[in-house]
């Protein structure tokens, strides 16, 4: 497996009980680095994302490809990830975010979820020795320049173990690492797992539905817009944070989005059972949309469910 030469990585403090219970899980396609509190994570996507585990192993464990960070509650990052939080329930994570965290402030907490996608895990003689000029007042972690000195050497030696492992996850960087004949090294974007995507969407929608303004959690879905079994992936633009009920009409083709961000609702739901009235009065609305205008749907794919999921009914 080749990566492209990144410019910088991240090396994180690691507890060993995650990192032992996910690497007794392995190949995964994503795992949550969370944090006990949101406190932001600033890396671009396509970072690598190296595991340090602590004292009294001080070594690299393994490495995977950020691939983006949100604040969550506990039950939302356990919804998304299951066991890819490194614990065998939700009520083990909890204990472990009320061990960590100084104030849990309830259920509304939230903890910092740093997306990892295909990440490796080393066996115990394959650890990598930590930086020779890692601080021990580093709390969280420290970023490092890969193409110098101690990051460049674990970056390589990452690489290399990471290369004659099997399986082989999925590739997530283009397969040329060779900087000098294309200029300047370039991150490239991770593919997202379901969990990502999940957690990322709801991220982006602001916990609300972009088309009722739900705010629930326990109600609400991320919704595809091109189906992931219909060559559809997990990336934020194709997804719609969508009340759960809203969700099932679109998935079935009785409501729609439009590429302009209007909620359509077919005259399907009336003809075949006669009701509908609380979405019809949501007809015609503009959805809410994301702040960040890279997370707004595509509108291409916006299309593609009206032209191939979305039925208007008799004429």
């Amino acid at each position: 497996m080749l990566y492209s030469e990144a410019v910088r990585g991240y090396i994180a403090t690691t507890d060993h009980d995650w990192f032992t219970f996910l690497r007794a899980r392995q190949p995964l396609e994503e795992v949550n680095f969370w944090q006990p509190s949101a406190h932001g994570f600033n890396a671009p996507p396509g970072t690598p994302f190296f595991f340090k585990l602590k004292a009294p192993h001080n070594a690299i464990g393994g490495f995977g490809i950020f691939a983006r960070y949100e604040a969550a509650t506990p039950r939302l990052a356990w919804d998304a990830f299951g066991e890819k939080n490194g614990a065998a329930t939700f009520d083990a994570m909890a204990r472990r975010v009320g061990r960590y965290a100084r104030d849990t402030g309830g259920p509304a907490h939230r903890i910092g979820c740093i997306m990892v996608a295909t990440p490796w895990f080393f066996a115990d003689g394959d650890w990598v020795e930590q930086p020779r000029d890692w601080r021990p007042n580093i709390v969280s972690g420290a970023g490092y320049d890969l193409q110098l000195g101690e990051g460049r050497r674990i970056w390589e030696a990452c690489r290399e173990r990471a290369a004659r492992m099997a399986p082989v996850p999925a590739v997530v960087y283009a397969s040329e690492p060779v900087a000098e004949r294309f200029g300047q090294p370039q991150l490239v974007r991770p593919r997202l797992g379901q969990g990502t995507f999940r957690v990322a969407v709801t991220g982006a929608y602001g916990g609300a539905c972009a088309v009722s303004g739900e705010h629930s959690l326990p109600v609400l879905e991320a919704a595809h817009i091109r189906p992931y079994g219909a060559e559809g992936s997990h990336d934020v633009r194709n997804g719609l944070l969508l009340r759960a009920d809203i969700h099932r009409l679109f998935d079935t083709g009785y409501v729609t989005v439009t590429p302009d961000h209007r909620f359509v609702v077919s005259r399907r739901l009336a003809e075949e059972w006669e009701n509908g009235k609380a979405y019809y009065s949501m007809e015609g609305r503009t959805i809410k949309l994301p702040p960040r205008v890279a997370d707004r749907p595509d509108p291409e794919l916006l299309r593609w469910h009206n032209d191939n999921v979305f039925e208007q009914g008799a004429a």
